[in-house]
């Protein structure tokens, strides 16, 4: 009989032997010869650089290209990221347009001396596509002005790329890479009017991502708002470089982008600040709203739950919550396991907030935040709600959870917000329950968190965590039984009668790849019962 393990070691080995071979062929004649089929159309659509605006962090500051070492820049040893910058070629959009064109020309030449054959890190898709993109968008200094011979190099060279793309875009693994790649196939059929190789398969390869990723409520399937919001760029730019290049615009690319806009509404124009589930972190969307205004694109969303999240709000609270199931786990790569997590605004600040999200992958502090004692919700013997695991250094969802039922009422003067979920289930036998309630008139926000278990024949241990914002400060009061919270100008006061309550020190992911110092109320206890209440209350003063 074969074992479990000999199976693994055959499928690592087979994986192994198919990665070498493809290294192989990748860097053989073969390889050299089928990418370097192109055609002789010339660059004829030259897209505005103006488009790119939502994903291109402008400088107030141009400079010239005379100011780099144009000689010596790619014989320079670098770390990783600042060669994944300088190969794509995205700082040509900070260029000054009155920079020499010869000398931005040569740059590109000596990049092929070393390039022009397939190279394993300077070919990287990500960094490929990129490279076409910024190529063809600053056609100013890129191509105006050349003469014959450096044009046919030139335009050999974007369709060479462009046919490795589509040789390594459905093995491609990463969604916003193959947008990316699936962006950069489009417009390099646009810009060459070649219809059929290049703009008919990119959208084919787009119409793909839209099926297996977003879901028909126009929500991104990975639940993460991010990726949502890099869609919407992605597919809004796309649109544009069809309008500029007076082609007719696909219907579909219209349709999506309305979903996405309406879901893009309903998580980030409705609250006017960030929601810190799923991969969120502050964001810069008031930038990407005065693009939106400027090409005079207007969403609108008036639901309260969508993509698995609900968003009570006036003119003063809002109560946000995540009540959705996790994603399958193609779609977790940034998946945060906080199910019933919530987070509650008064007049802008944030009252109660989760602790935000560490991106970089590469770092310890990414699995941490991950975490669900990073979350305002409940933790069972200090396990998250989902067990994870790693693949090709990415932190996955290996066991996710389910939300069992929910439930939202919304009226003038009462809100409520009920859900449940499994993640405990098959560890501990437990089913959480959470009911938010919040009293307009009053201030008043009332929660019940039930452990629900059919057979307690142990105890476990649980916590809730409310974790603040750090800039609120918290002060515990001399009875042991209220914590107060100053808020800036507010003050609140949080209470639970039956169970201990304290005050934590952790750690706050609320900018890129940053952290703080926080702090976070907690209530603790054991339980062994059939049914067993929390109950809280956050009451403004």
């Amino acid at each position: 009989m074969i074992s479990t393990n000999s199976l693994g070691f055959l499928g690592q080995f087979y994986f192994s032997l198919k990665n070498n071979f493809k290294k192989i062929y990748k860097n053989s004649k073969f390889y050299e010869k089928k990418i370097s089929k192109t055609f002789d159309n010339n660059f004829q659509y030259k897209p505005s650089p103006h488009l790119l605006s939502s994903i291109i962090k402008y400088q107030k500051k141009k400079y010239r290209i005379e100011d780099f070492a144009v000689d010596s820049i790619w014989q320079n040893k670098i770390g990783a990221k600042d060669y994944e910058k300088l190969n794509n070629f995205f700082w040509f959009f900070s260029l000054d347009l009155k920079s020499s064109k010869e000398t931005t020309q040569t740059v590109i030449k000596n990049w092929l001396k070393d390039n022009g054959k397939y190279n394993k890190d300077s070919w990287e898709f990500d960094i490929t596509s990129k490279r076409i993109i910024a190529w063809l968008s600053n056609h100013q200094l890129t191509y105006q002005g050349s003469d014959k011979e450096y044009r046919l190099m030139f335009d050999h060279m974007i369709q060479k790329q462009t046919n490795h793309l589509l040789n390594e875009i459905k093995s491609s693994n990463e969604f916003e890479n193959k947008l990316i790649g699936c962006s950069a196939i489009i417009l390099t059929g646009l810009a060459y009017k070649n219809q059929k190789n290049y703009v008919e398969s990119g959208l084919s390869i787009l119409k793909n991502i839209i099926k297996s990723s977003i879901d028909n409520q126009g929500f991104t399937k990975s639940r993460n708002i991010r990726q949502l919001v890099f869609y919407l760029k992605y597919f809004i730019i796309i649109r544009e470089w069809f309008k500029e290049s007076q082609n007719v615009i696909p219907e579909y690319i219209d349709e999506t982008i309305f979903y996405l806009g309406s879901s893009y509404a309903f998580i980030w124009k409705n609250v006017g600040t960030d929601v810190f589930f799923n991969g969120n972190y502050h964001s810069e969307n008031n930038d990407f709203d005065q693009y939106l205004k400027r090409f005079s694109y207007t969403f609108k969303n008036e639901v309260n739950e969508l993509g698995g999240y609900a968003i009570l709000k006036n003119k003063k609270v809002i109560l946000a919550m995540d009540i959705g199931s996790s994603p399958s786990m193609n779609f977790s790569i940034d998946y945060q396991y906080g199910a019933l997590s919530f987070e509650v605004f008064s007049n802008q600040k944030k009252l109660i907030t989760n602790a935000g999200y560490f991106s970089n992958k590469k770092n310890k502090l990414n699995k941490l935040s991950k975490s669900t004692a990073l979350h305002s919700a409940l933790i069972i013997e200090d396990f998250s709600s989902c067990s994870s695991k790693k693949i090709n250094n990415n932190i996955v969802v290996e066991k996710g959870l389910k939300v069992l039922k929910k439930n939202i009422i919304f009226e003038k003067d009462y809100w409520k917000i009920t859900g449940s979920h499994d993640g405990y289930l098959k560890k501990f036998g437990t089913i959480h329950e959470r009911e938010i309630e919040f009293y307009t008139k009053q201030s008043r926000f009332v929660g019940h968190d039930k452990i629900l278990r059919k057979n307690p024949n142990y105890e476990i241990k649980f916590d809730i965590r409310f974790h603040l914002d750090p800039n609120v400060k918290v002060m515990k009061t001399q009875d042991n039984k209220s914590i107060l919270i100053e808020l800036e100008d507010e003050g609140w006061k949080f209470s639970c009668d039956n169970f201990k309550i304290n005050i934590d020190n952790s750690l706050y992911f609320g900018n890129k790849n940053s952290y703080k110092d926080n702090q976070n109320i907690f209530i603790s206890g054991m339980n062994k019962e059939n049914e067993q209440i929390i109950k809280w209350e956050i009451v403004k003063l």
